[in-house]
This record gives structure tokens, C-alpha cells and sequence, in this order.
């Protein structure tokens, strides 16, 4: 098994850092010490920074059973990995990374750091990150993620060699699907399809029966709306669903990072915490808020690219293009509104889909955002 497998729809990306991890005898080109990999949301970044490291972790190009095995534990020891699960990465998160990038590497040729969501960095951050940059230890590849260069400082992208994924084909993630997780075809590409080629969201959609239900009584419940007051009510009610999935996706994570600090401070589950170690515990707190406020935005604007691809929908319709539909299960629901409104009304209601995007990633109130959004999707 190659640890390039499970890379779908790049084929370039994948000739260009699997040449340069197997180097001059690949007919790669000389290994660089920072990458940045971009593409649109849901197309692999993640995924490919990890494959990438593997290799050059590996004895081999393709990875070894063990160095596959640790990198996908986040055991390896020559592999630092930062990520967040809050609006932001913390200043000292980075300046610990980069502490740890000058170790020599212990069992391999090289020590790799990735930075997923490298676009979460503000500026004083993303400076701590430039020095290491510019001044970099031979032995260490940095590997960046982010959705475009543009989201970064124009000083680290001179200091870094570029990626640019694609989105994949609903095609390809539906093979994947298929043999990786062993779903139905028919399923695989129904999830594929209404992710619009998603790949964490087509998993979660093809696993998850409750999800796909959500998803499609959330787009009929929208269309539906008839007035100012529909428009209020479905806003509060997004919000919730957003929140529910958040809080599913992270409740019993919290439960677990709660219970692994007692046991480190020597408190038993239900005991009472002496005020000398109440300190960590508020910092864990404060962490999981930032964690659940992220998830709720991720949330929110996950539904907003769903009501996008129906409203995209129902403008083909209205233009007489019926084939190529992303939510061809409400077709029925789709051609009613079609004939009930006009292009001109469909496009305005996508504009305000893409303004509501932008107010709420600005830090607007979600329910607020929505609201507006929402009187313009009115029939």
C-alpha cells in the first residue's frame, strides 16, 4: 500500500511532492525547506501535508508499514504537527513549534512540521513563524496548509514553495468512499454529490443517516419560507442545528480532556478541586469555548454552502439547465419555486448568501446574519 493512495483528483500535486521526497534518483527536484499546500475547502490539504511527511519520514517514497503507522498516531518522533480547534493559533503554540523545529532529527532524514489552517495565524503570530523561515535548520521541511496563498503574509509565501490542489470530482470521492470505507455506491456518490466533493463532509454525509435527513429537511424547511417571521424562526432554528452538530462533534472530546487533567493533578472524578489547581481547569475551559464558538461558525457557514448549491439549483432550473443538479432529491421542490420566481430573485438571494459568509467570518452574530439572509429567500 502506498501512502499516496488515498490522494484523490491531484495527480499533479502528488507527481510534485513525490518526486521531491524521493529526490534526484525520482527525477524530483531539490527538496525545498518550506511548502505551502492550498485548495479550496475539503480537497485534501491535510491529508496530502501527512502523505508528503510519510515519505520523507519513510525508508521509501511510497512510506514503510511502521513510519505510515506512527505519522497516522501523530507518534513519529521526528514529526511536529500544530493545529487548532479555536478561531486562532496561540502565539506560544508557534513559538513552541519552532523551538522544537531546530532538533536534530532522531531516526530519519529529515524532522517535518506541519501547520494545518495556517490562514488562523494573526499577524504577530505568523512573524514568530517568518524567522524560522528565514533562518532554517538544514535537516527541518516545513509544511504549511491554507486555502490560497493570499491568506498569507507576503513575506512567508517568498519563503515557501506552493501546492495548489483542485477540488476533486464527485467521481473520485465516491471511489474513495467505496474501497476505503466500504460504502454503497449508490450512497458513496449520493454523498459525494451533496458535499459537492467535500471529502471530510461526504464521509460524515455517507455515514451518518441522521446528517443526510438534517440536511435535506433544513433546504425544504428554506424554501418554504414565507414571510418575515418564517425568516426569524429558520434563522434561530439554523443556529441550533449548527450548534447541536458542534456540540455532538465535541462534547464527549471535552468530557475526555476534563477527566485526563484531574487524573494529572490527582483528582478523582467528583472530587472537590482545591482552589491551588483550579488554574489549569480554567484554562482548559477557556479553550473549549473557543473550540465550540469555531465549531458553531464551521457549522453555520457549512449550511450557507448548502443552501448556496440549492439556490444554484433552482438558477439553472429557472435557465433551462436541468442536468448537472447537486440536490436532484428535491427536483419536485426545485422546479415548483423556479416557476414561481425569477432568475434576478434567485441571484439576490445567493448574493446575500455570500454577504451573510463574509458578515459572519467578520464576527457578525450568526443568528443576526442569517436573518437578513433569509428575508431575501422569501416567497
Amino acid at each position: 500500500m502506498s501512502v499516496w493512495d488515498e490522494i484523490v483528483g491531484q495527480p499533479e500535486a502528488v507527481a510534485t511532492l513525490r518526486a521531491a521526497a524521493g529526490g534526484p534518483a525520482d527525477g524530483g527536484d531539490t527538496m525545498t525547506h518550506a511548502w505551502l499546500i492550498t485548495g479550496p475547502p475539503g480537497s485534501g490539504r491535510s491529508n496530502l501535508a501527512y502523505a508528503f511527511a510519510t515519505a520523507l519520514l519513510s525508508t521509501r517514497v511510497d512510506g514503510d508499514a511502521d513510519t505510515i503507522a506512527q505519522v497516522a498516531a501523530r507518534s513519529h518522533p521526528d514529526l511536529t504537527a500544530l493545529s487548532t480547534t479555536a478561531m486562532t493559533i496561540k502565539i506560544e503554540d508557534v513559538r513552541e513549534t519552532v523551538r522544537r523545529s531546530y532538533y536534530a532529527p532522531s531516526i530519519s532524514r529529515y524532522r517535518v512540521v506541519i501547520v494545518e489552517d495556517a490562514d488562523r495565524m494573526i499577524e504577530r503570530t505568523s512573524n514568530t513563524l517568518l524567522k524560522a523561515l528565514e533562518e532554517p535548520p538544514a535537516e527541518t521541511v516545513w509544511i504549511l496548509c491554507a486555502p490560497s496563498e493570499a491568506d498569507l503574509l507576503p513575506t512567508i509565501r517568498s519563503r515557501v514553495r506552493s501546492v495548489r490542489l483542485r477540488t476533486p470530482s464527485v467521481a473520485d470521492i465516491a471511489e474513495l468512499l467505496h474501497t476505503r470505507d466500504g460504502i454503497d455506491r449508490d450512497l458513496a456518490e449520493q454523498s459525494a454529490r451533496l458535499a459537492q466533493s467535500h471529502i471530510g463532509m461526504a464521509r460524515r454525509l455517507a455515514t451518518d443517516a441522521d446528517a443526510r435527513a438534517r440536511r435535506e429537511d433544513t433546504l425544504r424547511a428554506v424554501l418554504d419560507i414565507r414571510d418575515v417571521s418564517d425568516a426569524v424562526v429558520m434563522a434561530q432554528r439554523l443556529v441550533e442545528i449548527a450548534g447541536a452538530d458542534a456540540k455532538a462533534y465535541t462534547g464527549e472530546r471535552d468530557e475526555q480532556e476534563r477527566e485526563r487533567v484531574l487524573r494529572s493533578l490527582g483528582v478523582e472524578p467528583g472530587g472537590t478541586i482545591p482552589p491551588a489547581l483550579r488554574a489549569p481547569l480554567r484554562d482548559l475551559e477557556n479553550d473549549q469555548k473557543r473550540r465550540a464558538k469555531r465549531g458553531l461558525i464551521d457549522g453555520v457557514d457549512r449550511i450557507l454552502t448548502d443552501l448556496l448549491s440549492l439556490y444554484r439549483d433552482l438558477l439553472m432550473q429557472q435557465l433551462g439547465r436541468v442536468e448537472g443538479l447537486i440536490n436532484t432529491e428535491l427536483t419536485r421542490e426545485i422546479r415548483e419555486v423556479a416557476q414561481s420566481s425569477t432568475p434576478e430573485t434567485t441571484l439576490h438571494t445567493m448574493e446575500a448568501i455570500r454577504e451573510a459568509r463574509e458578515r459572519i467570518g467578520a464576527n457578525i452574530t450568526p443568528t443576526l446574519a442569517l436573518e437578513a439572509m433569509l428575508v431575501t429567500a422569501i416567497r
